[in-house]
């Protein structure tokens, strides 16, 4: 780094010279970010090629869709990079929350139920599940259709707990769902050893229950994805890891051919599946988003990993440490107190290359359970590939950094935070 370029930006020579203290530290991490990338990159590349896509392909089509070569193409680059029978890659799915609840609408039926093995889902899925009641009476969550809930709660050391699952699957048991992210907690990241770990106790307790992963900001971090150690179908966002900062929108979910078929049905119609859904000349920008994926996200793991080395430099509580294996691109730093955590959040879009003026607060969002303030100077509206901080107004005001286009405005936005906030500069 040369100083002169971060002086621009109200950098001191203090914030300055502790970045380049965790810069020595990160390092050796970093070669590794570098090695999975490649293996990532080069399965993405052999997905591409064997899909035959062409150029050809990327002026997508209308109304019903029909016949759109392009997207089918996708779609099979898709499930070969996934290591999954089929794939439903669709611009019409607008968030990862819709991606999941497509799956568990499709899959469940009155009297089956639904068993969490990772403890409490993410926050804006539960109104879905009706673990919390909807603003409306009847909403159409799962609760209203007869569907049973129940979770399984990590150990204490915030893993999953196989003898806890066993015992917890039942006959009624349709659909076991594995949260590979934290979501708004501080526990680790599942990796696809854990994945693996949780379906084999599912199959070793004789159940033929589905193997759902909440597969959201885990894309393309590890060289193994939750179809490739068993799981029976994942989902996740295009505004996140796969869509590689590019995708206007969109999500997917790859896995069984018989499973993605009936989730198909959800998002259409009975009869209609996967044949309908028009891509609306947004093929090249998913084809092209899904290729970059591989870079985009080793990127964002730089900044992560620097963030927790350089707020632990700075006497902040981070999660996970610097050295730590990661199952997606999320970094926590426990901020300590509401103001903190509001700075840091303005310091993350100050940073920002896209309203970079706006000053964010905390605010009621649908779908959260605590005022929430987020920070996002993104491109995409919503798109947590690119630079993002969000947290909930809650002790010990925790902010949940994730993203990063390149890893230098990562590295800024820390060093402009610590600005704001002090620590260990003095």
């Amino acid at each position: 780094m040369i100083y002169g370029d971060y002086q621009h930006f109200g950098i001191g020579q203090a914030v300055y010279d502790l970045a380049e203290q965790a810069m020595g530290i990160v390092e050796p991490v970093f070669a590794t970010i570098r090695q999975n990338r490649a293996s990532n990159q080069l399965r993405v590349l052999a997905a591409l090629q064997a899909a035959e896509i062409s150029e050809s392909y990327f002026g997508g089509t209308t109304g019903y869709g029909y016949d759109d070569l392009g997207r089918d193409r996708i779609e099979s680059a898709y499930a070969s990079a996934f290591g999954a029978e089929a794939a439903l890659v669709r611009i019409q799915i607008s968030s990862g929350t819709q991606a999941l609840a497509l799956c568990l609408f499709g899959l469940l039926r009155p009297g089956d139920e639904l068993l969490s093995a990772t403890g409490t889902p993410y926050d804006s899925l539960l109104e879905t599940i009706g673990v919390i009641d909807s603003d409306s009476a009847d909403s159409g969550s799962l609760r209203d259709f007869g569907v049973g809930y129940r979770q399984v709660e990590l150990t204490s050391a915030g893993q999953p707990d196989p003898d806890a699952i066993r015992q917890a699957i039942n006959e009624k048991t349709r659909v076991v769902l594995i949260q590979k992210s934290r979501g708004y907690s501080l526990r680790q990241s599942l990796l696809a050893s854990d994945i693996a770990a949780i379906v084999q106790t599912v199959r070793s307790a004789g159940s033929r229950a589905i193997v759902l992963v909440d597969n959201c900001y885990g894309e393309f971090v590890e060289t193994r994805e939750p179809c490739m150690v068993g799981a029976d179908l994942c989902a996740g966002s295009l505004i996140k890891n796969p869509g590689g900062g590019l995708c206007p929108s969109g999500g997917y979910i790859v896995g069984r051919a018989d499973l993605v078929r009936k989730v198909a049905a959800r998002l259409s119609a009975p009869g209609l599946d996967s044949h309908v859904g028009p891509s609306l000349g947004l093929n090249r920008l998913i084809a092209q988003g899904f290729y970059l994926a591989p870079h985009i996200v080793a990127e964002s793991l730089k900044g992560a990993v620097f963030a927790s080395a350089f707020f632990r430099l700075a006497g902040f509580h981070t999660y996970p440490a610097p050295d730590a294996a990661r199952g997606d691109i999320v970094q926590s730093i426990e901020l300590r107190s509401p103001e903190s955590l509001i700075a840091f959040c303005q310091a993350v879009q100050a940073a920002a290359p896209v309203d970079s003026f706006v000053s964010p607060e905390p605010w009621t969002m649908p779908g959260y359970q605590d005022p929430v303030i987020m920070a996002a100077g993104t491109f995409i509206q919503g798109a947590s590939i690119e630079l993002s901080a969000d947290g909930p107004m809650r002790e010990p005001y925790p902010a949940y950094l994730q993203g990063g286009l390149c890893f230098e405005n990562v590295q800024l936005a820390c060093m402009m935070a610590i600005e704001r906030i002090g620590g260990g500069t003095a």
